[in-house]
């Protein structure tokens, strides 16, 4: 588990570095207004308004968070079915592989319900877009 956070750690950082490294030439002269100026056209073009409110932006961030931790408790899911399937007999790493399942559908079963709730409000929200 420790080496798999380590290189997941490190597969961060990398891509982190890289997309600080591409993302220096964007900056330099006129490329910002051009950037602003094909976006504005591509998102009218695409039927989307240009106004954009807090409340669909702070939508937009939950539900991609909520999301993201969707997205860990498939890995957690997996990473304790492979525990699982390697310990060979050793009840103690089943042990562990079982209670790390258990964990990880009550952390699904409480990112569900923030999600059921986030829904709600975000749709009766005014303003927030739905």
């Amino acid at each position: 588990m420790r080496r798999l956070s380590i290189i997941a750690s490190a597969l961060f950082g990398i891509i982190l570095f890289f997309n600080s490294v591409f993302a220096g030439g964007l900056l330099q002269g006129n490329v910002v207004g051009d950037i602003t100026n094909n976006t504005t056209a591509v998102q009218e073009s695409a039927g989307y308004e240009s106004n954009v409110t807090i409340g669909g932006v702070v939508a937009t961030v939950v539900k991609a968070f909520l999301g993201l931790l969707g997205v860990i408790f498939v890995i957690l899911l997996i990473v304790a079915g492979f525990n699982w399937m390697t310990a060979g007999g050793d009840e103690e790493k089943i042990n562990k592989a079982k209670s790390t399942i258990k964990a990880a559908i009550i952390g699904l079963i409480i990112v569900v319900a923030a999600y059921s709730i986030t829904y709600f409000v975000f749709a009766n929200l005014p303003g927030s877009g739905g």
